[in-house]
């Protein structure tokens, strides 16, 4: 059996960031990741093999609370779910670190403020280049430092949306993007500013994702191994149950063990979840770390909709995720209620349509598909997803994950979208075509859109109501931390990989000062 530092199992926003974090200290660092590299090919940039037969979806099935199989529109590869993410990296808001009012619940606090995390987030928009420029946006939290890169510029189409939301009265804002751009001299940029980025693999390694800027730095560190295709299926305990002393691993049709000092999970909020109730002991009769019986509760992954509007005026942008809009985040004029925030997401084209019903009966004979395309101005609308004890993942005795979630808080989230499609006519658009867009939704029970999943293993200061400690480590087991977006007491309503990453550094200076060690 192969002994380690430090185990980190999971190579995505919290795991491929902690590698590269405690890469330069020395220590053995042994990264697990279930999937393999995800393959370079031209097919990276292919809407139809990617939104339409789901090319690197993993053949996972779960099923939901009425015993229905799904396909959960999961990648596992190096780098995790940041390999097709829109790179919308965000911080979340100062107030959300509180307790909020929302009309569907209550958004509990976190048991750490906002200022407790903000040199973190710095440091994690330091490391994964993200641009912007601060002072736009009326909610933004305050910063210790400036954007790291200047913000990505609006063509001209979205330069025209952003000035039309100012005329209604809102303060639009260039979104946080995570790519590896130089407007400035572009001959030598690596992101060309293509279509193919939000929902795509980007096929010139030019998106800031986890293996760009996270796996691949941790590597050219001697000290630091990395094992594809290799699914951890068990953590093993020391006979008092107080530590976790091996990692029972998949690999090549066979089973590994591995020993760490510390031993990190960052699989995903339900599959983190899945391997420590499948760790059930008799020390831990309802799975590992599970004495409060919250682990696998209180899933979220975000009340979202992607909507289409139609402009008038032909769209011809190519890269057209650099704008949002935060005005209806927190209560206001418009409601006593949060309702969200509004962004754009990737330019649609015909091919994401194929088979759409919905496009063509909505919008026939008035448009044809290419029409909707070339007219189509795409948006991304999030509200948050209040936790619910009975929201939940379980694992049987054989390893079938049953995901049993109801939404929650539905009416901010329609609210949200009515007060968008309030605002076409004044925006440049058709003002009662405003449409549902699918083709994240291939599947279409809505639990399967688990890209912004979180919550089943929440952090808290009180051992009985959480799993973790304020540091990311099990109250019941002094080496098992957790650093992906399973430790979130509540998501906020902005994407949540940049709080991933920046959790990671914290936790992992935390790590570095217990292993006695420093980031070089």
């Amino acid at each position: 059996m192969d002994s380690y530092d430090v185990i980190i199992i999971g190579s995505g926003a919290g795991g491929g960031t902690l590698a590269r974090h405690l890469a330069p200290s020395g220590k053995r660092i042994l990264l697990l990741e279930r999937g393999d590299w995800l393959p370079r090919e031209p097919q990276n940039w292919s809407a139809a093999e990617v939104f339409v037969d789901n090319r690197y979806i993993s053949p996972d099935t779960w099923y939901d609370a009425d015993g229905r199989a799904f396909q959960p529109q999961v990648h596992y590869c190096v780098g995790g779910a940041t390999k097709l993410y829109g790179a919308a990296l965000y911080r979340f808001r100062k107030e959300d670190f509180g307790e909020l009012q929302h009309h569907g619940g209550i958004s509990p606090a976190w048991p750490i403020s906002y200022e407790d995390m903000e040199p973190h987030y710095t440091k994690a928009e330091q490391l994964y280049e993200v641009h912007g420029v601060r002072g736009e946006d009326p909610t933004e939290p305050p910063a210790s430092a400036p954007y790291p890169f200047p913000a990505v510029s609006h063509e001209p189409r979205i330069q025209k949306l952003s000035d039309d939301f100012a005329a209604a009265g809102l303060h639009p804002f260039h979104s946080p993007c995570g790519v590896l751009l130089d407007e400035g001299n572009m001959p030598y940029s690596a992101c060309v500013r293509c279509s193919t980025c939000d929902g795509f693999p980007c096929l010139v390694h030019a998106k800031s994702d986890a293996e760009v800027l996270g796996v691949r730095p941790a590597l050219e560190h001697d000290n630091v191994t990395l094992l594809t295709n290799a699914t951890a299926v068990k953590l093993n305990t020391d006979a008092a149950g107080t530590a976790v002393t091996e990692v029972v691993v998949e690999r090549d049709g066979a089973q590994e063990t591995y020993s760490a000092d510390i031993i990190v999970v960052s699989a995903g909020a339900a599959n983190t979840a899945k391997l420590l109730l499948s760790s059930a002991s008799e020390k831990h009769p309802n799975g590992l770390a599970n004495g409060s019986d919250q682990v696998g509760r209180n899933y979220m992954f975000h009340n979202s909709q992607a909507v289409l509007a139609i402009s008038k005026e032909p769209n011809p942008t190519v890269f057209q995720k650099t704008l949002g809009v935060n005005d209806y985040y927190f209560a206001s004029d418009a409601w006593e209620f949060p309702m969200g925030n509004i962004q754009m997401v990737g330019k649609s084209v015909a091919e994401m349509y194929r088979g759409e019903k919905p496009l063509m009966t909505k919008l026939a004979p008035t448009f044809s598909l290419s029409e909707v395309a070339t007219h189509a101005i795409d948006f991304w609308l999030s509200t948050e997803d209040l936790p619910l004890a009975e929201n939940r993942v379980t694992v049987d005795g054989e390893g079938k994950v049953t995901l049993s979630y109801k939404s929650s808080n539905d009416t901010a989230r329609d609210r949200l979208f009515e007060q968008l499609r309030s605002l076409l006519g004044h925006l440049g658009m058709h003002e009662h075509h405003l449409i549902p867009r699918w083709a994240y939704l291939e599947n279409k029970i809505p639990v399967a859109g688990v890209a912004h999943q979180a919550g089943t293993c929440r952090f808290g200061s009180d051992p009985a109501s959480s799993v973790l400690d304020t540091d990311c480590r099990a109250h019941e087991l002094d080496n098992l931390y957790v650093v992906d977006t399973s430790f979130f007491p509540s998501i906020s309503a902005v994407n949540p990989a940049l709080t991933a990453m920046a959790n990671a550094v914290r936790v992992g200076e935390h790590l570095l000062e217990r292993l006695g060690a420093n980031a070089g």
